[in-house]
């Protein structure tokens, strides 16, 4: 691996935070959430890493193909369901079930041929005002795919919380409610709560959770960290101090020199930047531990390199690791500083990044990035 910006996948912390959250919800089976390549750790690697989930969340067929190709036997459920009627023949044939929240989705599975029955997750809007049917709409959706021969027996019910990760707990209270009372007598399995909901309310733990955040070792709830909850970060983000430097006071730092040195200083360049994922619009001051100390974020986030102040750090020299989020650094402060969030830090981890996995006993490196020829590599 030459440029040392990379991602350490660690599957010890995985699987650790997989038995959390069922200590948390120990009635209820889990669907596994790895959309959008497991929400940047590996679609196929964390997935081959969790045997023991009962099921897989994906955001489409093609991720849900993926999974299938690399061995996965589990479950996998098309959380936005089908897109085009050529896929239902496909979605049959590779065994996945279907989340179902638009009428279209059920006319395209009353249009399909009679088949092997594909298995369905009815979607209800509670709430959130994005995906699923109207509560006055449930029972005639219900009813027309009791009636669908495609449509396996029985009928999975599904919503999703808009606020389960915030302090406005009158309008979960309203979600719970109208669900139960939308779905009264309705046989079927139950699935209501997303991370947060996992976290914060247990009374909707229901038959089916559905991890996601939390399961990469983050908090779904805001202002709070995964170590609360006992999670354990699956990614460490890291590279090395490439370059330092002594300025003056009044040195200017960076693209635009928005960082002035306030006195005579050191400061450090390490080997990663937004072209690796890192976030440019971080704002400065944000951490970052080099040798395993704090150092503030000085200057812009360029490309392939940021910097940082060495005043606390004397010492520290060219190939000195810097820790981006990990342990000691939750990702989570890194989201805080840059006003977003650590779904958004964590998926979006580029290809260029060097990947090391992590198991309980050993170390290997899976990909270091864009690959190159030999002679490229030698420079020929």
């Amino acid at each position: 691996m030459s440029r040392p910006a990379r991602i350490t996948i660690n599957l010890a912390a995985l699987r650790h935070n997989l038995r959390q959250i069922r200590q948390m919800a120990p009635g209820s089976a889990v669907l596994a959430m790895v959309k959008s390549n497991a929400y940047g750790h590996g679609l196929e690697r964390i997935a081959l890493a969790l045997p023991d989930a009962e099921a897989f969340g994906v955001a489409s067929l093609e991720e849900g193909l993926h999974l299938r190709y690399a061995g996965i036997t589990q479950p996998i459920v098309l959380m936005e369901g089908l897109f085009h009627p050529n896929e239902v023949s496909r979605a049959i044939a590779y065994d996945f079930t279907c989340v179902v929240h638009q009428v279209e989705q059920v006319e395209m599975l009353e249009r399909h041929p009679k088949s092997r029955p594909i298995p369905v997750w009815l979607k209800i809007d509670t709430g959130m005002h994005r995906l699923g049917f109207q509560p006055e709409k449930v029972r005639e959706m219900y009813q027309r795919l009791m009636n669908c021969k495609a449509v396996q027996k029985p009928i999975g019910l599904m919503t999703h919380f808009a606020c389960a990760d915030s302090i406005d707990r009158e309008h979960t209270l309203q979600q719970i409610e109208l669900f139960n009372s939308i779905t009264a007598g309705l046989p079927g399995p139950r699935s209501l709560s997303n991370s947060a909901g996992i976290i914060a309310w247990p009374s909707a733990h229901a038959d089916l959770i559905r991890p996601g955040i939390m399961l990469y070792g983050a908090s779904p709830l805001a202002g709070h960290r995964g170590v609360e909850h006992n999670l354990h970060p699956v990614m460490v983000l890291g590279s090395e101090l490439i370059a330092t430097h002594q300025l003056v006071k009044g040195d200017r730092v960076g693209y635009g020199g928005i960082w002035t040195c306030p006195e005579d200083m050191r400061i450090g360049v390490v080997g990663i930047g937004y072209g690796d994922g890192y976030p440019r619009h971080v704002k400065n001051g944000a951490p970052v531990l080099v040798n395993g100390r704090p150092c503030p974020l000085v200057g812009r986030v360029a490309m392939d390199m940021l910097t940082v102040d060495l005043r606390t750090q004397p010492e520290a020299k060219v190939g000195d690791p810097v820790l981006m989020w990990g342990p000691g650094l939750p990702v989570e402060v890194v989201a805080e500083y840059s006003e977003t969030t650590a779904y958004e830090l964590l998926t979006r981890i580029t290809q260029r990044v060097g990947v090391i996995v992590k198991s309980e006993d050993k170390m290997d490196m899976v990909d270091d990035g864009f690959h190159l020829r030999p002679e490229e590599f030698l420079g020929h």
